[in-house]
């Protein structure tokens, strides 16, 4: 069973493309333990390297000196950076090291590679031998203008190299032949293998599929209305298409669609700077076909979703264990443990003891929660990491203090008195909790959540946060009181 993705190396990598490499490899995962592994599979990573570079990405350096190879195949593109053979090659090695590092099991497959291999030849052939019944399947869907010049092959100009838009003059089946009118304005007669041609984007698509044997293949929903055409175009080749799963796109902050060339939203590097790859599983694996906002704010819930599905999967019985989406972002064997503090709780302390390196923040938390150690729980260790960078880049600058109301003040008060009645080494965050509540109803909050606002707000400079007794338990009560008292005497303001 062959399991595909592509990928179009005309920008940066971004995480809507590890996000395919993502679910697929779920999806291939879940095929084998129903099949008992009695079939084999593979998944093979497709980068269509051999389309010319229509516009320059945005995101890239040296503009001026790409500019030149406007419509060149993209592995026939210098390297902007300078670190490579191409623009396709750097783009292409990006993305693998990504894949490499996350331990993805697929064959990377290049386009360009494949055209002049001859991996394509015998489907080209055939391509070429029902050429008539892949226009009729093709020009209904075009435009009258479109359809004057329209041809599937698109043949590499042997006097500029570009990828050549132009209609055929004639097409020989026996030959294998295309002749078409050259840039210079000479006919030229080339045979459609060896790389001497490539397929329009659409027979590509069912092309690949015929050639490769693909059985296999999800896509955005911006590829929807063409599925159908990708299929007839594999089956006008004698081969059945294979299966499809069409998700939904990822939006940036403001709700535009993701684009390698514009760059926006956020990248794979960029998302791992702030949490561990499994969040970013999670946020692939979770609601496929609903449109999600993919930007840095999304990453705190991310990561803690993941906590929570990681302690729930030690308690639940198979069946419940099939539905928890670990057990697909770890291939049946999700870890015994994650981290006992929230992604969201790290924030805070990170906020309330001003911690700029693991080492400290390690030093509230073993005081706090004995036996919850770097070396027994190494994912929290690097959520230490993860928040602390997290809270300088985000939060830290949008913190807005405020200082307390006067019935807010006696509340405060309140509360400093009962944690100074606690035991020092007072760590059960429900009993704290129960504290907090009855503070909040003895002063007459209504609603409740008026009053944990209040805390969030004067203390931390942000309206909301994880439940406050757990952050006391591991922030310590006295520490917390201590932190109250700044509150009230306006110095966290100062500080902000």
């Amino acid at each position: 069973m062959v399991f595909e993705t592509g990928y179009g190396p005309s920008g940066l990598p971004h995480i809507g493309t590890f996000g395919e490499v993502a679910r697929t490899s779920m999806v291939r995962h879940a095929f084998r333990v129903l099949t008992g592994d009695k079939v084999a599979t593979k998944l093979i990573c497709v980068s269509d390297d051999m389309d010319g570079m229509r516009k320059i990405p945005d995101n890239v350096p040296n503009h001026e000196m790409l500019r030149e190879y406007l419509q060149k195949p993209l592995t026939a593109v210098p390297d902007p950076f300078g670190t490579h053979e191409s623009f396709a090659h750097h783009n292409n090695a990006r993305l693998r090291a990504f894949l490499d590092s996350f331990g993805f099991e697929y064959e990377f497959a290049s386009a360009t590679t494949l055209y002049k291999s001859g991996a394509f030849d015998a489907m080209l052939l055939r391509a070429l031998e029902r050429y008539d019944a892949i226009m009729a399947i093709m020009l209904p869907t075009l435009g009258e203008e479109r359809r004057q010049t329209y041809s599937p092959f698109l043949p590499i100009s042997p006097t500029t190299g570009r990828v050549l838009y132009v209609p055929m003059k004639h097409v020989d089946a026996k030959a294998g032949t295309i002749t078409f009118i050259d840039e210079d304005g000479a006919e030229v007669t080339q045979p459609v293998t060896g790389g001497h041609a490539k397929m329009q984007w659409k027979p590509d698509f069912g092309m690949r599929w015929a050639a490769l044997g693909v059985d296999f293949e999800m896509f955005g929903k911006d590829h929807l209305p063409n599925q159908p055409v990708y299929a007839k175009i594999c089956r006008a080749l004698g081969v059945e298409p294979p299966i499809n799963f069409v998700y939904e796109l990822f939006l940036d902050q403001y709700g535009e669609k993701i684009s390698k060339t514009k760059g926006n939203g956020i990248s794979v590097e960029q998302w791992l700077a702030y949490a561990a790859p499994e969040s970013l599983s999670l946020y692939n694996f979770q609601k496929p076909k609903t449109a999600k906002k993919l930007y840095f704010d999304v990453i705190p819930k991310a990561v803690d979703e993941y906590i929570s599905y990681v302690d729930a999967y030690q308690t639940q019985n198979a069946a419940e264990r099939l539905e928890n989406p670990a057990w697909h972002i770890h291939a049946g064997a999700p870890p015994q443990k994650a981290s006992p503090i929230s992604f969201a709780l790290l924030l805070n302390l990170v906020s309330a003891s001003n911690a700029h390196t693991k080492d400290l923040l390690w030093a509230f938390i073993e005081k706090h929660a004995p036996g919850v150690t770097p070396e027994a729980y190494p994912f929290l260790d690097k959520l230490c990491g993860y928040a602390i960078r997290y809270f300088e880049d985000f939060v830290a600058p949008t913190k807005q203090f405020r200082a307390a109301t006067d019935k807010e003040r006696a509340a405060f008060e309140d509360l400093i008195a009962r944690f100074d009645a606690l035991p020092a080494e007072t760590t059960d965050g429900e009993v704290i909790q129960n504290e907090v509540y009855a503070v909040g109803k003895e002063h007459g909050f209504e609603p409740l959540r008026d009053w944990f606002k209040a805390l969030y707000e004067v203390l931390f400079g942000v309206e909301s946060g994880p439940r406050f007794g757990q952050f006391a338990a591991i922030y310590g009560v006295r520490e917390t009181a201590q932190l109250l008292r700044r509150g009230l005497a306006g110095e966290l303001m100062k500080t902000s």
